[in-house]
């Protein structure tokens, strides 16, 4: 807490007044600044470097840079043409306009640094393991954690997300085999075991809800 007020004096409030017409976002000590050209985005960043200096911090030079949004009406070259914010990463992605018509924006979608913590989460709780509990147990402690993931992740890009919530399938399958004998030798009948219970309990796991049933 004491960090951001710090941080709201040494940038915000100091932003406010300096460049009141470029936009920004911070997150702690991460931020995301908006200029409108590469020169703009140079002199902006220098200002900043000695700002950041009379308040006796740096910037981290490996993570410092200039990025171009490059899309359909940005076609120059750049070194750095994606950035990861939040867990998100920003880059040129295909998107569906209103009239139905697809072309390239600057776009975010969960990060590939976030999928994989997510996917390695998934995998730590060895799922298939948890005989001793019934599916309405697991679904009760796989729930809250799943759901924060796809609040925050779900509404952009969601198909990234999709891939790593099958793998969960995959996990429930494996349990389905340990707990019930009938199911040890098929993979096939687990599966069907799992479609059984999601077409009579469509909300009970919450990645079932989100359109990701086995």
């Amino acid at each position: 807490m004491l960090a951001n007020l710090f941080m709201h004096y040494a940038f915000d409030s100091w932003m406010a007044k300096q460049f009141p017409d470029i936009g920004f976002e911070r997150y702690c000590d991460d931020v995301v600044v908006h200029c409108v050209s590469r020169r703009q985005a140079e002199y902006v960043r220098e200002a900043i470097g000695s700002r950041l200096k009379e308040c006796r911090l740096e910037m981290n030079p490996d993570k410092t840079r200039i990025v171009y949004c490059k899309d359909d009406r940005r076609q120059s070259a750049h070194q750095h043409v994606c950035y990861e914010f939040l867990g998100y990463e920003f880059r040129t992605r295909r998107v569906k306009g209103n009239d139905g018509r697809f072309f390239n924006g600057f776009n975010p979608a969960m990060g590939p640094n976030e999928a994989k913590r997510i996917h390695e989460t998934i995998r730590s709780w060895r799922l298939g393991r948890w005989t001793i509990k019934t599916l309405d147990e697991l679904a009760a402690w796989v729930n809250p954690r799943v759901q924060g993931w796809i609040n925050y992740y779900g509404h952009f890009y969601k198909s990234v997300l999709l891939p790593i919530l099958r793998g969960l399938n995959e996990h429930l399958a494996r349990w389905a085999r340990r707990k019930y004998k009938r199911l040890s030798g098929s993979r096939a009948q687990a599966y069907e075991f799992l479609r059984r219970v999601a077409a009579e309990s469509p909300n009970l796991f919450a990645h079932w809800r989100f359109g990701m049933k086995p």
